[in-house]
C-alpha cells in the first residue's frame, strides 16, 4: 500500500512507466467494433444464457486483430442496424438456432455463487419519493418561447449533430475512461453514470462499468440497479480469457441500451479492492466493451491510481466552490510535471451543488484551463441532487447538453491515446 503523504510519486513512476510503454494496447485487450435512462435490475438469464439484447442491437465486442469496425450503420429508430460481427475478428458468436446454451461459463471453477442482495435495503424503500424534474416547469417553459422566437434550435441540433458524429466513432481497441476525484462528495459516480449512459446511448458495441469503489459507492444505485451479486473480486477469480460474451455477461448486472455494471461490493462496510483483483479483472473483461467507464476511489487509492495511469482518458470531478476549484487547481499544477499526456487527457468537472455557488464559474474555468486540461461546469439539477437513480428524461436540458458534450470531449481524448 502506498504512502499517502508521497501518492504523487507513485503516480509519477506509474504514469512514466506506462509512458514508455506507448503504442503497446493493454493486455488482453484488443480491437472492437462501436434514451438514455439507464433500466434496473441482476441479468435476467443464467451465467452462459445469452442476454436478451435492446432492439436494433447484436452483442458485440472487442476483437483483438484487424481493421477499425463498429461504425454504426443506418436503419430505423436509432440510425443503426445491429451489426453482424464477421468470423474471425474476435467476437463471441451467438448461439445457432435451436442450440441450447450451457448453463455454466467456460472454464468456471467450482465456487459458492454469492447471495443477491437488494442495492437499496427494503427498509428505506418507504423513503424514496417520486423523482423530480430537473428543471421546474417555468424554467422549461421560458426555455420553449425562447427557443420558437429565437434561432438556438437550429445551433442546438447542429452542435448535437457533431456531438453524436464523435461519440459514434468506430474504436480498434477498447476505450477505457477513469473518472475520480479528490475527496468525497464531488459527483464522482454521478458523472461516471452520466458519460456511461451517453456512450450507451449513442454506441452499438456494449459498454462496461466498473465499480472499482468498493467502500459503500452510489453508482449501482446511480444507473437504477436492484440486485446485485458478482462484484469486481468475485469475478477476478472466476473470468478466463476464453470465455465468450455471453458466458462474461452472466456475472454482470444488465442495465438498458446494451449496458452492463460490474459492481465494487454489494454495499457492505469494510469491502476492500485489491489492486491485483482489479487488473486480473479489467484485463479479462474491457477486451469484449467498446467503452469502460471506471468510477475510481478517490485519489490517493492505489487502484485510483493505476486506473488513471492505464486509462486512454481521465475525468477529475470537483465541487463547483471556491476549495474545490482550489484543491484541483492545486492537484493540475503538480500533473504539469508529468508526461504531457497526461494533463492533455484530463477534463475537468465542476460540479453545481447549490442552484447558486458562491464563486465566479467563468474567471474559475478560464484559470483551470490555463493548466492545459478541459473543463466542463454540471449545472445543478434538482433531478441529480436527489441522489436517487438517473432517468434522463427528467433531467434539465442544460444537464443533458453538457452530458452529451463531455461524454464526445472525453470519447476524442481517449481517441487519441492507443
Amino acid at each position: 500500500m502506498p504512502n499517502g503523504d508521497n501518492w504523487q510519486g507513485d503516480v509519477l513512476r506509474d504514469l512514466r512507466a506506462g509512458a514508455s510503454a506507448q503504442g503497446a494496447p493493454p493486455p488482453g485487450q484488443g480491437p472492437a467494433a462501436p434514451q438514455p435512462a439507464p433500466g434496473s435490475g441482476a441479468p435476467s438469464h443464467a451465467p452462459g444464457q445469452a442476454p436478451s439484447p435492446a432492439p436494433g442491437q447484436a452483442p458485440g465486442g472487442v476483437a483483438p486483430e484487424g481493421p477499425a469496425h463498429g461504425a454504426p450503420q443506418p436503419v430505423p429508430g436509432y440510425g443503426y442496424p445491429p451489426e453482424q460481427p464477421a468470423p474471425g475478428y474476435g467476437y463471441p458468436q451467438a448461439a445457432p438456432q435451436g442450440h441450447v446454451p450451457r448453463q455454466q461459463p467456460a472454464a468456471a471453477p467450482a465456487a459458492r455463487t454469492p447471495d443477491s442482495r437488494p442495492a437499496v435495503d427494503q427498509n428505506l424503500a418507504g423513503a424514496v419519493r417520486k423523482p423530480r424534474r430537473g428543471e421546474p416547469f417555468a424554467a422549461r417553459a421560458v426555455r420553449a418561447v425562447r427557443r420558437t422566437v429565437s434561432s438556438s434550435a437550429a445551433r442546438e441540433v447542429a452542435e448535437a449533430t457533431r456531438a453524436a458524429e464523435m461519440l459514434q466513432q468506430p474504436v480498434t481497441t477498447g476505450r477505457q475512461i477513469a473518472v475520480t476525484s479528490i475527496r468525497g462528495g464531488a459527483g464522482k459516480s454521478t458523472v461516471a453514470a452520466l458519460l456511461g449512459t451517453t456512450y450507451a446511448h449513442y454506441r452499438q458495441d456494449p459498454v462496461l462499468f466498473v465499480e472499482a469503489d468498493p467502500a459503500l459507492g452510489s453508482l449501482p444505485i446511480r444507473l437504477g440497479a436492484e440486485t446485485l451479486r458478482w462484484t469486481t473480486g468475485d469475478v477476478a477469480d472466476i473470468v478466463e480469457p476464453q470465455m465468450s460474451l455471453l458466458d462474461i455477461t452472466g456475472y454482470l448486472v444488465q442495465l438498458r441500451d446494451n449496458a452492463w455494471l460490474l459492481p465494487g461490493s454489494q454495499g457492505q462496510i469494510g469491502a476492500m479492492l485489491d489492486l491485483r483483483s482489479y487488473e486480473r479483472a479489467m484485463v479479462a473483461l474491457r477486451r469484449y466493451f467498446g467503452v469502460t467507464v471506471v468510477d475510481c476511489e478517490t485519489l490517493p487509492a492505489e487502484v485510483a491510481r493505476v486506473a488513471l495511469s492505464a486509462s486512454q482518458a481521465r475525468v477529475l470531478t470537483a465541487p463547483a466552490t471556491l476549495d474545490g476549484v482550489t484543491s484541483t487547481y492545486a492537484v493540475l499544477q503538480w500533473m504539469q510535471g508529468l508526461p504531457p499526456h497526461v494533463i492533455a487527457g484530463t477534463v475537468v468537472v465542476l460540479t453545481e451543488q447549490t442552484p447558486h455557488p458562491g464563486i465566479d464559474l467563468a474567471d474559475a474555468v478560464r484559470t483551470l484551463q490555463a493548466t492545459g486540461a478541459g473543463v466542463q461546469v454540471l449545472p445543478y439539477d434538482r433531478h441529480l441532487a436527489a441522489g436517487g437513480p438517473i432517468r434522463t428524461e427528467l433531467l434539465a436540458h442544460s444537464t443533458r447538453k453538457t452530458a452529451t458534450r463531455l461524454a464526445a470531449e472525453v470519447f476524442q481524448l481517449s481517441q487519441k491515446r492507443h
